[in-house]
Order: structure tokens, then C-alpha cells, then sequence
């Protein structure tokens, strides 16, 4: 099978499409043959080492955790499922043609695959930090970097929530934010009064990792109801920095849930092929992202 490796950590052009075994699934998994595969930031991250303290990795690696296809294998031990389903959901080495996933769930059905492959890690991470920051419903939440795929999942569970959302975003994505059912403000010189202006702030999210967290702290008031999933200087501020995935499948079916209701929509923002892996990497990274980015296999 065609798969998206690295024998290096670096840049985007470490990226290599190579011919590879095919993967099969072990007890508790399942194999899809991949159709969509989910950009994330998490991507490029790891592939350029900074998790190798952590969470080290051996190379040759392969690349992506999110995907959507079909079930071809399914293995020990696993119910629920058959050949031919159509599911969404999280694995290793998903930027190939055949990946095995360790949670998933079935497609909705008004869903393309290139939809589905952008939703799960982003509503995982949506959910938990909703959780984490412990905002409540009547309260007022900031989202730091609103218009991406984790704020995209954000703005739209906490509205159905009963939460007030505000959102920073760059100056071509406030109607955007605005569309998800936030009030949208713009970063730069200036943000934090405009937030003031907008009212009290019960907690704050740092989805962009944009050197704001001071200012989160100051809004709130607390450095214990502010959350970032991309700032590793979280501690200087007394800030909690989340990364470790909470219930995956328990997400998924979340997820699966308010899409089905109509309560819940990520849109892709642009796809790309295998081969033009290394493309979706340096625009991930560049951010200013509205939705989601996807590898069409």
C-alpha cells in the first residue's frame, strides 16, 4: 500500500510517500481502507520531535491519528461492527491507504468521507477542555484562536450547551465565527480591552498557542480557568496545558450524536492528496485555518 512516512524529525519536506506492508487489526481494532484522513496540528508536531521527551516515537514513523473509510478487518474480540461499515474514527499511520483504528463509530449518514475524517480528534479535544475549564451554562467563555477546527468544535458544543461564547479570530474570519453562533473579535493590538468591552469572562481557552496567556489570566481572573491545548509555557502562568486524550470513543459517539441533530458541522476547508502531504503540513502549520484540512486517499 502507499503511506505518508519520515525517517527524520523536521520540516515538512522529511515527508516521504513510500510502499509499505499493510497493517491488519489486532484484538480491540478494526481496519478501514482509508478514503479521508484528518490534518492536525499534532501532526506536525510530532514530526518534528517535540513530543520526544514525552512521548517518544521510533523511525521510521508513520503520520495522522484521524480517518474515515471502510471497514475491511476487523479483529478479535470486536463487536458491533462489520465488514463494509462506514466509520470515523482515531488510529496510528492514518495517512495511508489501509490504517487500523483503535475507536471509531458509524458515519452518520448525511456525512462525505471527507467530512467525517476531520471531526474526531478535534471533538475529543473540544469536549475534554470544555470539561476542564469547568465553564457551566449562563457563563461566558473566551476561545482564543476560534475559527480552527478544535474552536470550529468549541463554539458550536458550548452553544448547545448553554454557554456565551466569544471568539478572537483574524479579521476575514468573523463572519465565520459569527455563523457557529459566537460573538467574533478580532486579536491584535488592542484585543484584550475590546474583550472587556464585551463583558465578563467566567474562563478562557488557548486553542492557537499565539503567547496570550497572561492576558487569559487576566480576563478570568484565575490562571485555574484558562486551558491551552498549544502553548508549552502554560506553566510559567500557572496555566494547565492539556494533551493527554480523554475517551475517545465516548467523543466519537458524542460527536456523532450532535451531527446527527444538526448541531454540530466542520467544514473542510481544502483537501490534498497523499503525495501532497508535506503541503497540508506548512499550511496547517501557517494556521488561519476555517474548519478543517483533509488528505483525500
Amino acid at each position: 500500500m502507499k503511506k505518508v512516512s519520515y525517517f527524520e524529525f523536521g520540516g515538512p519536506d522529511v515527508l516521504r510517500l513510500i510502499d509499505a506492508e499493510e497493517p491488519h487489526a489486532g484484538p480491540g481494532q478494526i481496519r478501514i481502507a482509508v478514503r479521508a484522513a484528518g490534518v492536525n496540528p499534532v501532526d506536525w508536531r510530532i514530526r518534528e520531535g517535540q513530543f520526544q521527551k514525552s512521548n517518544p516515537i521510533e523511525l521510521p514513523a508513520g503520520v495522522g491519528q484521524d480517518a474515515a473509510g471502510v471497514v475491511d478487518q476487523i479483529g478479535e474480540g470486536v463487536e458491533g461492527v462489520q465488514v463494509g461499515d462506514r466509520v470515523f474514527g482515531e488510529g496510528a499511520s492514518t495517512y495511508a491507504e489501509y490504517a487500523v483504528l483503535s475507536a471509531w463509530t458509524r458515519m452518520p449518514g448525511q456525512l462525505s468521507f471527507e467530512e467525517a475524517a476531520g471531526y474526531p480528534s478535534v471533538v475529543e479535544t473540544a469536549l475534554r477542555i470544555i470539561g476542564q475549564v469547568g465553564v457551566r451554562p449562563g457563563q461566558t467563555l473566551l476561545v482564543s484562536g476560534a475559527s480552527g477546527g478544535v474552536g470550529s468544535a468549541v463554539l458550536q458544543i458550548a452553544r448547545d450547551r448553554g454557554i456565551t461564547v466569544i471568539g478572537t479570530a483574524g479579521a476575514t474570519s468573523q463572519d465565520y465565527v459569527r455563523g457557529l453562533g459566537a460573538t467574533a473579535t478580532t486579536y491584535g493590538e488592542g484585543w484584550t480591552e475590546r474583550v472587556r468591552q464585551l463583558g465578563r469572562i467566567d474562563a478562557a481557552l488557548d486553542l492557537a498557542g499565539s503567547g496570550v496567556l497572561r492576558e487569559l489570566v487576566e480576563l478570568t481572573g484565575d490562571p485555574r480557568k484558562v486551558i491551552t491545548i498549544a502553548d508549552l509555557g502554560a506553566p510559567e502562568f500557572g496555566v494547565r496545558f492539556s494533551g493527554v486524550a480523554g475517551s475517545v470513543p465516548d467523543a466519537l459517539t458524542e460527536a456523532a450524536g450532535l451531527i446527527a441533530r444538526g448541531k454540530l458541522r466542520i467544514p473542510v476547508e481544502k483537501t490534498y492528496t497523499l503525495a501532497e502531504a508535506a503541503a497540508a503540513h506548512r499550511d496547517s502549520h501557517a494556521g488561519h485555518t476555517r474548519g478543517r484540512r483533509v488528505i483525500v486517499v
